[in-house]
């Protein structure tokens, strides 16, 4: 996290950056440039990154032969807490998303500024699960084990030529994410669809589940469930670019959540029809290409890990773009603490540094199930401030119900606890990963506390919220 209070400079330099940050803000935001199909592709083609690729044998390791209904539950669970974000979208549409969203519910406060970083580190960690996961598809062209340290090494090198794009002009950056989206959403659904054909029976044995397999691993498979649709709060930043704003960014995140179940639903045939259940969870960081084998040979491999390459690359590409937006976005509403370092360029250029570091580091030193762990944590808190924010201060303002809300609390609540119960059960070592989680957790709260308390009184808004 950045630490430091930003650097003095002089007046000309203050002029340029000034000067650059609203060139960097005019090709950013542009009204009206995003059709409702447009932006349905792009939030589909988030969604369906890491969930993809990388989760079924997770959850499969997690809850047996019933991981569809893992799924299913994961796909209810996110349908229900979409509505706070639906409600929230139609009212207040813009480029701010969830950062807004947190600021109009408890204002410039601490609760804002530690839950919006909170939703920040997710999705850093979750472009971090994506390096990890193309290291891991990327291996299986010559043979090699998920296992071996080329996997982080080839997780890295992904960030870094991610880097140097996001670096380049916004039309290439919003072409690369395009064109790779494009191609990820319709291989995957012929990946799906051949699969189901080729299989000797299309069928799901929930008779097999294991034995070992628990309420507890039901609902922390369930939790990992979530990350394959937590991509649709990237549609929330949307809303300054999408026509008629208040009214298609609902249906945007509606129809990719529905796309998204369909589409999970023919891969999760394609893949348990052509796998057992033993082999689902031996491949569970590759299972789809591990799927394609026995049914069309070693072409369907290579077709399948090459779109796992590309589908994993634009992902990060265009998640990188958002995210580092995002983080500049809170530091331009004086919530979060930045330096420039020296650089130069804008603020974006800067927190694009920054995320792209965080997610070395992450890639380099955690695995798939780790980074997990850390991601769904970060996300369900975060989602819980959300939906709490709503109940108690907006409720009125957006025409929400106060039932669905409730719902989507006591569901995340339920999620949480199970996903930690079954993890400290089955990886003592997660306990090392949850202790440091809470002490991130305890870091970015004190932080902002001192960061906020001795905020210019300029900087402070009319209107707060206690939370």
């Amino acid at each position: 996290m950045i630490l430091v209070s930003s650097l003095r400079t002089t007046d000309l330099k203050s002029t340029t950056s000034n000067m650059k940050d609203t060139d960097d803000r005019t090709s950013t935001y542009q009204a009206d440039s995003l059709s409702l199909m447009g932006a349905i592709v792009l939030g589909t083609g988030v969604m369906i990154d890491a969930g993809i690729f990388a989760l079924t044998g997770q959850m499969a390791e997690m809850t047996g032969s019933l991981f569809p209904l893992a799924f299913l539950s994961a796909a209810m669970i996110v349908s229900s807490g979409a509505y706070s974000y639906v409600k929230l979208s139609n009212a207040y549409p813009s480029a701010g998303g969830i950062a807004m969203y947190l600021e109009k519910a408890y204002g410039r406060t601490l609760t804002t500024a530690f839950h919006a970083l909170l939703m920040y580190f997710s999705m850093v960690i979750a472009q971090s699960f994506l390096a990890r996961t193309f290291g891991s598809y990327t291996l299986q062209l010559f043979d090699i084990s998920d296992s071996s340290l080329l996997v982080p090494v080839l997780g890295v090198s992904l960030w870094l030529v991610a880097f140097l794009i996001n670096l380049s002009a916004n039309s290439l950056i919003q072409g690369v994410a395009s064109a790779l989206g494009f191609i990820k959403i319709g291989g995957i659904v012929l990946f799906g669809v051949v699969g189901v054909l080729a299989a000797d029976a299309v069928e799901v044995n929930f008779s097999s589940a294991d034995p070992s397999a628990s309420v507890t691993g039901f609902l922390g498979a369930a939790a990992i469930g979530i990350l394959a649709f937590k991509g649709f709060t990237t549609i929330t930043n949307s809303g300054s670019e999408l026509k008629d704003a208040s009214r298609n960014l609902g249906k945007t995140i509606m129809i990719s959540i529905g796309l998204c179940v369909v589409i999970y639903a023919l891969v999760g045939f394609a893949v348990s029809s052509n796998l057992s259940l033993e082999e689902i969870i031996t491949t569970r960081n590759y299972s789809l290409a591990a799927a394609a084998r026995p049914a069309l040979g070693e072409y369907a491999v290579w077709f399948t890990v090459i779109l796992a390459m590309l589908a994993t690359a634009g992902g990060i590409i265009a998640s990188i773009f958002a995210v580092s937006r995002m983080l500049a976005m809170l530091t331009k509403m004086k919530l979060v603490p930045n330096s420039h370092f020296g650089m130069p360029g804008s603020s974006q250029k800067h927190t694009l540094v920054y995320t792209v570091v965080l997610g070395l580091l992450l890639t380099a030193f955690f695995d798939l199930s780790r980074i997990a762990v850390l991601g769904i944590i970060f996300y369900l808190i975060m989602d819980i401030a959300i939906h709490w924010g709503v109940l108690r201060h907006l409720k009125d303002e957006v025409k929400a119900s106060s039932v669905i809300p409730v719902i989507a609390i006591a569901l995340d609540l339920i999620i949480l606890r199970g996903f930690v119960w079954v993890k400290a059960a089955s990886d003592p070592l997660v306990l090392i990963v949850a202790a440091a989680v809470m002490a991130a957790m305890a870091a970015i709260l004190v932080t902002e506390f001192f960061f906020l308390r001795h905020r210019p009184s300029e900087d402070q808004p009319a209107h707060s919220y206690s939370g």
